[in-house]
């Protein structure tokens, strides 16, 4: 939308996994009792840059637009002709699938050696499928730029031996090679429809479409048999339901086409399995569906062992899917989404997928039309989605993300993001409890260049309504993300609430910025989240619209290491910058969370810190007294305090009676200042200024007003504080 290891990485604990990315290599650890997040997945991956190599490293970049930004860890190695990496095998395999970039407009190859020796086969590697421009979706800039290419050995590698890849005519970047250890090509099962008895050429010459029509036909209750071999469809398929169309493996039947099942409906029973699909998409083009599936595969259907690649979209699903299981595939070099469960999702279960190197969301729900309901996204593992987020859920009811491993997300996406953007109407709001739980999410979030200010590694999204649903944060653990770990935002810029949410057992480690970005008015409970190495600050909250009202942030217990609050609302802050010590002379109150025991029709308390003097706070009418509170974000040795007005001069002047108050903790409150008359008129500036006492130190500024004579309601159109 916007529209990696073996079998041991289930089994490695959310630290461990954190640690061999970081390290550049997934590694075998022996099972604990718990899942861990990710897929269990068939290759263990090495990145280029923690290898041999003759060529120059790349990056780390966090930069939009950058090679180095989309790869693998942010880090890759450039080849020229000539200059190999020379990666260490880290396990038995047969099989290697290359990640790479080349330049635009340019093909080329890769030699591949062997302990030495030269392979009589290369690996083709082609800029045809990168590049994409998306020049409709804001903030976008020219993107996908890696591609993924594989090969089979022909021999076995042991654990230790040397795989080296040399580029031949052309520069190459490489980003991570998959090594894997494939099993023999499965056999015909019993009573199965051969798509070549039909006429299908296994040659991938002739047309197969009508073949594959036939045996769809011919199988209906049973299975539908992909031997190995290449096949060309010329066009989709549909009609389909009630049959099994099954492969030897994805790396030996396979099926070159763009567009494999297209229909809007079927009776269900769709079973697709073990072959793959290969597009020839080059751009995206939201008006075709040019998907592996498009549609519907009708109630009871699966997807699983599947390679797909060089698609618009694995999987844009619409209509009946009850109850479809979607696991063990890998989707690939997509030009939008992985899979967008697209309305109307019952009972979906998307699991143990590997998705790398997706044009938009890898995985997503959006609630149009109908709402997605008791679905979820479980132990899948998520890399390089570059230009969204690695999951994201728009809307739906009762929705579950669990033990997903997601890492390296670029411009315009989040790790998570659990959100209210609606893209189009009928759109479903988020309701009931949305699950997040036991996710990973590494080198996650980026600079947003439409809004010009980060996107958290976790961002819960009140973009078009407030979040009413309950969200339900746990077990979470965020490294290296290089602006901050969970972010609260109205990204509509409509400062509608993200309430409802708590968040529970959370580990963050060399977060760029701060812990906690809170940017919309609402409220989260925050336990057992334990913080090292923050770059800035553990809290920015800083709502915006600046009168939008407050976060509040209750903390629920067990919490460490990221306490301190960023000062200064009126600027970002900056990775790894630490948190410096403010501007001394500046008001301390702009942009804060205002708060007010009432307000009369849209003159709410936040227009009183919004830095615009034609902007005001009214208390409810004849309804004295008034109260109005501010959060300055920790204690501030507060000295004075200017209190405006409209300056226009059809305010009539007046005086309002009023105290002021004070509180470290927003509970306990006692006076600063006590009760008197301050005289607002027009021709004089209609301010005030109230003098503090020496000694006097608060977080919570109070101003209780109980009389006002030119209007039966407390006004302030600017609260400002100093500390001089």
């Amino acid at each position: 939308m916007h529209s990696n290891s073996l079998r041991s990485v289930r089994s490695m604990s959310a630290i461990g996994v954190a640690v061999a990315l970081a390290a550049g290599l997934l590694v075998t650890l022996a099972p604990a009792a718990h899942a861990a997040a990710g897929a269990d997945l068939p290759f263990t991956s090495a990145e280029a840059e923690s290898a041999t190599t003759t060529g120059t490293k790349i990056g780390p970049d966090h930069t939009q637009g950058t090679i180095a930004s989309e790869a693998s860890g942010r880090q890759a190695v450039r080849l020229s002709a000539g200059q190999r990496v020379e990666f260490t095998a880290p396990r038995a395999a047969n099989a290697v699938n290359v990640s790479y970039n080349v330049p635009d407009g340019q093909s080329g190859s890769l030699n591949v050696y062997v302990n030495g020796t030269k392979l009589a086969k290369t690996l083709t590697v082609t800029s045809k499928y990168s590049y994409v421009d998306t020049s409709w979706i804001a903030g976008a800039k020219t993107h996908h730029f890696f591609d993924n290419a594989r090969l089979l050995l022909g021999q076995n590698v042991q654990p230790g031996d040397k795989i080296a890849v040399e580029a031949v005519s052309t520069q190459v970047t490489v980003d991570v090679a998959d090594f894997e250890q494939v099993a023999a090509a499965a056999t015909k099962p019993a009573g199965a429809v051969s798509v070549t008895d039909k006429g299908a050429d296994p040659s991938g010459q002739g047309d197969s479409t009508q073949a594959f029509r036939s045996a769809i036909a011919a199988a209906q209750g049973g299975v539908v048999w992909i031997p190995p071999g290449d096949y060309r469809l010329t066009s989709s398929l549909n009609g389909v339901q009630n049959v099994t169309l099954q492969g030897a493996g994805s790396w030996y039947s396979v099926v070159h086409t763009s567009r494999f099942i297209d229909q809007s409906s079927s009776s269900g029973g769709v079973h697709l399995k073990d072959f793959a699909v290969i597009g020839e998409v080059t751009e995206r083009v939201d008006s075709n569906p040019d998907n592996f599936v498009n549609g519907s595969l009708g109630p009871g259907s699966s997807v699983s062992g599947m390679w797909l690649q060089h698609l618009k979209v694995g999987l844009w699903l619409t209509g009946n899917n009850d109850n479809l299981v979607v696991e063990n595939n890998r989707i690939l070099d997509t030009t939008a989404d992985g899979l967008n469960l697209n309305g109307n999702a019952r009972g979906v279960r998307v699991r143990n997928n590997f998705l790398r190197n997706n044009g938009d969301d890898a995985l997503a729900m959006w609630s149009l039309y109908s709402p997605d309901t008791d679905s979820s996204f479980e132990n899948n593992t998520i890399s390089q989605p570059n230009l969204a987020n690695g999951i994201a859920i728009y809307g739906g009811t009762d929705l579950t993300v669990k033990n997903n491993l997601i890492s390296d997300t670029n411009a315009l996406g989040s790790g998570i993001a659990i959100s209210n953007q609606k893209f189009l109407d009928p759109f479903s709001p988020l309701a009931g409890t949305i699950t997040v739980s036991g996710n990973t999410l590494v080198r996650t979030g980026a600079m947003n260049p439409n809004w010009q200010h980060p996107m958290g590694a976790l961002r819960v999204d009140s973009y078009d309504s407030a979040i009413e649903a309950n969200v339900s944060i746990t077990g979470t653990t965020i490294t290296d993300s290089p602006y901050s770990a969970f972010e609260f935002v109205s990204g509509g810029g409509h400062g509608y609430a993200t309430k409802n949410v708590t968040v529970d057992g959370a580990t963050v480690r060399n977060t760029g910025t701060v812990v906690v970005q809170a940017e919309s008015q609402g409220a989260a409970r925050f336990s057992n989240v334990q913080a090292t190495g923050v770059g800035a600050a553990g809290i920015y909250n800083c709502p915006y619209p600046a009168g939008s009202g407050a976060f509040t942030l209750t903390d629920g217990g067990g919490n460490a290491g990221w306490s301190s609050t960023w000062g200064d609302c009126s600027a970002w802050p900056q990775p790894g910058q630490g948190n410096p010590d403010p501007d001394p002379t500046r008001n301390l109150a702009k942009g804060r969370p205002a708060t007010a025991t009432g307000s009369q029709d849209v003159y709410t308390p936040g227009k009183a810190v919004d830095g615009d003097a034609s902007t005001y706070w009214e208390s409810a009418n004849n309804a004295f007294p008034g109260a109005w509170t501010v959060d300055l974000g920790s204690s501030q040795a507060v000295r004075r305090l200017v209190l405006k007005l409209p300056p226009a001069t059809a305010w009539q002047a007046r005086t309002q009676t009023l105290s002021v108050q004070g509180s470290t903790d927003g509970s306990a409150y006692s006076t600063v200042v006590a009760s008197q008359g301050y005289r607002f008129d027009p021709a004089t500036g209609n301010t005030a200024t109230v003098t503090l006492p020496s000694g006097t130190n608060l977080r919570y500024l109070k101003l209780n007003v109980t009389a006002n004579t030119g209007w039966p309601a407390a006004q302030f159109s600017e609260v400002e504080a100093y500390l001089s």
